[in-house]
């Protein structure tokens, strides 16, 4: 009897206070994750490489605006626009066949003939078009929507939605260009015409941007761009006479930064948008060209000797604001430590509500004395340690 009350003892050592309560079974394993730390440091490296490729894109497409208006000078819109793509062509062609990049799959032609005739081909023509019978300024203003256009066809067309920070970020970049080219305008030399090929242009690059996004799920970057450039060249070929004639009579630092455009804003800095456009979105790569105007300004200072007002600087600031919170993410709050027991259980996830549980108190040996242990209390006990050794 003093081994069996021994056995019984020792067994009721965790045996809960109530015997009544059930204890939770516990909780199965958690399932195995791929390594969720390397996953997320993979997707923090892809972040970075296209933020670097986005970064060089803008610097190289705001270094563009200070060669267009010295090449401008003695090359036609349309001659300048030809040299640009041409040099970018032979550049990104030998590229191609160095690397044997191979033909891009069919269902991306439909996006590169897109961007190539309006992006590569219309934009560079209209633009270059519109600088001259409008001043810097208003120029750079009307482009600007550009980028709002990109937001919204995305929104639409791409199925991206309509982020609030993006918004709020693209409206807070537009209204620092706006002030940018307002300081810009000087006497505010406009027409009518000059305005609507700014319009053309934004247009054209929206939609050459949107066509380009789904084209790049189907081909690489560099296929892209060097085939939508040789499409944009055949586009321009109606201005070659035009530039032979211009490039006899132009200066050696006039078709030096014709070949410029062509080969670092044109071939590398279009091929860079494309390995960071296929990694984000559409409207938060169009918000990023918003920092542009800042490096204009700040190229003009360094290399043409154009102190910017405080208003110039001012409408800089704001741009590169907007772009910030354009591409910021919101913070996601902990989980708060203090929730309360069981309420995990309301969610489904007994593991978490089995953690929160008290732990089960020993019953101490004198909890049952020898002396009280009457059949009714013995039955207790026995239908108490068969209850516990079934649910470990």
């Amino acid at each position: 009897m003093t081994g069996q009350s021994a056995h019984r003892r020792a067994a009721t050592a965790d045996i809960p206070p109530s015997l009544d309560e059930a204890v939770p079974p516990p909780a199965p394993p958690a399932p195995a994750s791929p390594d969720p730390e390397g996953a997320a440091s993979g997707r923090s490296r892809v972040d970075k490489l296209a933020v670097a490729a986005a970064s060089v894109t803008v610097l190289l497409w705001a270094s563009a605006f200070v060669s267009i208006r010295s090449a401008g000078e003695e090359y036609g819109p349309g001659a300048l626009a030809l040299g640009r793509l041409l040099a970018g062509t032979v550049v990104l062609g030998a590229i191609w066949l160095v690397r044997g990049g191979g033909l891009p799959a069919r269902g991306a032609w439909p996006g590169i003939v897109t961007a190539g005739l309006l992006w590569f081909g219309g934009y560079m023509v209209a633009l270059n078009w519109g600088e001259q019978l409008v001043d810097a300024g208003t120029a750079a203003l009307v482009v600007n929507i550009g980028p709002i256009l990109i937001a919204l066809l995305g929104g639409w067309l791409l199925k991206e939605g309509f982020a609030p920070r993006l918004l709020v970020g693209m409206a807070v970049s537009f209204a620092g260009a706006a002030v940018v080219g307002l300081s810009l305008s000087g006497e505010g030399r406009a027409s009518v015409g000059g305005v609507v090929l700014c319009v053309i242009a934004a247009v054209t690059y929206a939609t050459g941007v949107v066509s380009q996004k789904p084209a790049l799920r189907r081909t690489s970057a560099l296929q892209f761009t060097t085939f939508a450039c040789a499409i944009g060249s055949l586009a321009c070929l109606p201005f070659a006479g035009q530039l032979a004639t211009q490039a006899t009579r132009a200066s050696t630092g006039a078709t030096l930064n014709m070949i410029y455009l062509g080969v670092f804003p044109t071939a590398l800095a279009f091929t860079t948008w494309s390995y960071a456009l296929a990694r984000t979105s559409a409207g938060k790569m169009g918000a990023t060209t918003y920092a542009a105007p800042a490096l204009v300004v700040a190229m003009s200072w360094l290399f043409l000797n154009e102190v910017p007002g405080l208003i110039t600087l001012a409408g800089g600031l704001l741009c590169l604001t907007g772009v910030a919170v354009s591409r910021s993410r919101p913070r996601h709050r902990p989980a708060s430590p203090t929730a309360a027991p069981g309420s995990a259980l309301l969610d489904g996830t007994g593991a978490a509500a089995i953690e929160q549980l008290p732990e089960v108190a020993p019953v101490p040996e004198h909890h049952v004395p020898q002396h009280e242990q009457t059949p009714a209390v013995t039955e207790r006990l026995d239908r108490g340690i068969d209850r516990t050794t079934r649910t470990r």
